[in-house]
This record gives C-alpha cells, structure tokens and sequence, in this order.
C-alpha cells in the first residue's frame, strides 16, 4: 500500500511527540483532505449546469422530496443545514434565474414555500445525472466492496457526531 501526505505527518508526530497517540489524525485528517479534495472536483459539474454547490444544494433538496417539488423556506434551510439568511439569499438567486418560485404558504400565511419551476426541474435533473456520474468516476479507484464499506464506517461516525436523522 502506497503512503500519503496523512502518513507523513503521521511520522512527523511520532518522532516529535512519541509519547501521543496522534492516530486519530489518520481518521480525521484523511477524512478532511478527501472532503476539500472531493469539493474542488464537485464543483466543474455545478458550473458546467451554471450552477455552485449551494444552488444545487437547495435544487436538489426541493427535486429528491417529490411533487409538487415544494418545501416552505424554513425546511430548506433544515435539509441544506445552512442559516436561513443564506437560505434566503441563495432562494434569491435561484428565482432570479427563474428555476424556482416564491409561493404562499397553504398552511401558514405568513410563511413562503419555494417550488421548482419546470426549468428549475429539467436542469436539476441533467446536473443530477451529471453529478452522480461524477461522484461514481471520483470512487472508481476504490477496491471492490471498498465503497459500501466506507459508506457504512462513515454513517456510524456520523450518526455518534450528529444523532438520529429527524423523523427517523
């Protein structure tokens, strides 16, 4: 197995500071390099759809919950894990390039549900393909099994760091 920049800063620790466990950094920095690394090659399939992250995040959220594609503002922010007032900027500037719609709240009137438009859910639908393509080509070097397991290690750590999903 061929090292990495992880395993270097590894040897580093255990000739400065042998007496830390500095293992914990093979976990976490790893997971922290892949993070940024998976990020930059993310980001050429969003602009490729004259999209970045965030408006693919708020695209993709109102696209996998199903007709009628509508969430009230406040469940988008949730389900993308960002400040409302990021949330509502990034609504902004998603209805201002007409791929989704400010509309009433059935249920509150003082609230606002964001809606796909239809060209909001064919472009959400191209990117979507594209990125899965991508993120399938990103993993292709792992061995076989490799990513389901990886898949199920990572799901653990996430659920002791984050708890159960709501409703779930």
């Amino acid at each position: 197995m061929h090292g990495d920049r992880v395993d270097v800063i590894l040897a580093q620790w255990a000739r400065e500071r042998p007496d830390l466990d500095a293992s914990p950094i093979g976990v976490v920095g790893r997971i922290s390099r892949a993070a940024r690394r998976l990020e930059r090659e993310l980001e050429p399939v969003f602009r490729a759809h004259g999209l970045d992250a965030s408006g693919f995040d708020v695209l993709v959220t109102l696209r996998r919950n199903g007709p009628p594609y509508l969430l009230s503002a406040s469940a988008v922010a949730d389900a993308t894990m960002v400040a409302r007032s990021s949330t509502t900027s990034r609504i902004d500037r998603l209805e201002e390039s007409g791929l989704v719609e400010r509309v009433p709240d059935e249920d509150d009137g003082r609230g606002v549900g964001v809606r796909l438009t239809p060209a909001g859910l064919a472009l959400i639908d191209r990117a979507m393909a594209a990125h899965v393509a991508n993120e399938a080509r990103l993993l292709a070097q792992l061995p076989p099994g490799a990513a389901e397991r990886l898949a199920g290690d990572l799901r653990s750590l996430l659920a002791g760091l984050e708890g159960p999903p709501p409703g779930g």
